[in-house]
């Protein structure tokens, strides 16, 4: 690989800001970017499925990883560059590459439902044309496919294939993957807030992060408690987040995030069609969640601290 990568700890999927004429905001974009990197987070990881990227021109994708590269100092970034059409996906990786990102994360092919034997060889392709770290990310809910765990053993293989991002919510099938890629370089990241502590448990390294575009200290400290042993913290975050976690899903994700940070003035709430803004009778509930944790910030603040 032409570079390396620490896949431990939180790294937010990051929201693309549009205004009102659905144009991208790229000030309050770096402006996220750089609030981030102050929280303490591990990277960044633009232009995902939090992102948006199904609405993006490929123009505009490369432009918003250019943007975020050179808004911030220290964290890497890694690119969101799948698609379900191989080729496409190896073209967004080069571009990605070329606008200097630091790693790659992929989606698995959605709609055309390949077979396992399709998803190594669209994977290998990539990984052998572009010499970046790379994780394959697993969401069967979004793809009609599940990536099985011996595809995912498979590829851990490739030099450059260096992680899973799991949110197929099968904890027995993640923890399989976790289990026969121990003696790899192979990094396990949770996808799903809700089980990223679970994860944590059975040996993942972190997280590709929805709620830490909301609340990044307190993220960042439940995962640095867990990876550091230190359960009865990482639990006490964990429910202290798990109302967030479950407000952040009550509609298709990005939609109840991006009125997250907009409630907190993070950036606006617009979506591109066919998304839609968050219905009203979830806006008082995703409302209070995110007062009441406005109301506890020291002790997390300290924990935060602490984990650095």
């Amino acid at each position: 690989m032409s570079s390396e990568i620490d896949f431990t700890g939180v790294f937010p999927a990051m929201c693309t800001p549009f205004d009102e004429d659905e144009r991208i905001d790229y000030e309050t974009l770096q402006a996220d970017a750089q609030r981030l990197e102050a929280a303490g987070v591990d990277g960044l990881v633009p232009v995902g499925s939090t992102g948006e990227s199904a609405t993006l021109t490929h123009d505009e994708h490369v432009r918003v990883v250019e943007a975020v590269i050179e808004a911030v100092d220290d964290v890497p970034v890694i690119a969101g560059t799948g698609s379900n059409n191989t080729r496409e996906a190896l073209e967004l990786s080069e571009r990605a590459a070329d606008a200097g990102a630091d790693g790659l994360l992929l989606i698995s092919p959605y709609y055309n439902k390949p077979e396992q034997r399709g998803l190594v060889e669209h994977y290998r392709t990539i990984a052998d044309a572009v010499d970046l770290p790379q994780i394959v990310y697993n969401v069967p809910s979004r793809t009609g496919r599940n990536i099985e765990p011996d595809t995912a053993v498979s590829l851990a293989s490739h030099e450059n294939i260096a992680g899973y991002k799991a949110a197929s919510g099968d904890l027995g099938q993640i923890g399989d993957v976790i289990e026969r890629t121990r003696d790899e370089e192979f990094a396990v990241l949770s996808g799903d807030d809700a089980l990223t502590l679970p994860m944590l448990s059975v040996g993942a390294t972190g997280a590709i992060s929805v709620a830490a575009n909301v609340e990044p200290e307190r993220t960042c400290a439940m995962v640095g408690a867990a990876l550091d042993g230190d359960y009865d913290r990482a639990r006490s975050l964990h429910h202290e987040l798990g109302s967030l976690f479950r407000e952040l899903f009550v509609e298709t994700n990005p939609i109840p995030v991006k009125e997250a940070m907009a409630i907190r003035g993070y950036g606006p709430a617009c979506l591109r069609p066919p998304l839609s803004r968050l219905s009203e009778e979830y806006r008082d509930d995703l409302e209070a969640v995110l007062a009441d944790l406005e109301d506890e910030p020291a002790e997390v603040a300290d924990a935060a601290e602490g984990d650095r």
